[in-house]
């Protein structure tokens, strides 16, 4: 993607974001979306196959680096997690993020779509986590049923955190979330272990 893609693509993703918080998902149309980017329709269409396909894009777009592995220092210039890769590290590298993105994030969050971007987030979660928790699976417990398990949690706690307006950082956010999380999964193993 050439510079002057890359900046279309964004001022697409601003506009959208911008109206996310004066109305509705529903409430908003490509002309819209088109005039307040400042692009042409062959622009946008060139980019997304329509309004869904963008919200799509928006929500994925929140999360892609931390996934790819590959650190940005353009970004990370307060939070560098690029050394590490254990799984408070990983935890509380999403949570810069999402921080970070607060506007974009509440945007999609509140629309009438914020289920789509659940969605989204949950597959992104399931991904990523097997790679830095371990998660065997039960003899009576599914390994994909403590997983979803974890990322619900997660969302659930995002959720509670912006509700409550980004009121803890993410170091002690990753704290709570381990301290409920941890023993949970440590229960698992113990009662695997007295099965024995």
């Amino acid at each position: 993607m050439d510079r002057r893609q890359r900046k279309n693509r964004t001022a697409i993703f601003k506009a959208f974001n911008e109206l996310l918080t004066e109305k509705t998902y529903h409430n908003i149309s490509v002309r819209e979306i088109i005039e307040r980017a400042d692009v042409a329709r062959t622009t946008f269409y060139a980019h997304f196959e329509s309004k869904e396909e963008l919200l799509k894009e928006m929500a994925m777009s929140l999360f892609d680096h931390i996934f790819s592995g590959v650190p940005n220092s353009n970004i990370e210039c307060d939070h560098d997690f690029s050394k590490t890769t254990d799984s408070t590290t990983i935890i509380t590298h999403l949570l810069y993020h999402l921080r970070d993105n607060k506007q974009n994030i509440l945007g999609i969050l509140t629309c009438d779509n914020g289920e789509m971007f659940i969605q989204f987030f949950r597959h992104y979660l399931n991904e990523l986590l097997p790679k830095y928790m371990t998660i065997k699976p039960q003899k009576d417990i599914p390994e994909d049923f403590i997983l979803n398990h974890i990322s619900g949690s997660f969302i659930n706690m995002v959720q509670w955190w912006f509700k409550n307006d980004l009121k803890q950082s993410p170091e002690e956010l990753t704290k709570y979330f381990e301290a409920v999380i941890y023993p949970a999964l440590h229960a698992i193993e113990n009662k695997k272990t007295l099965k024995k």
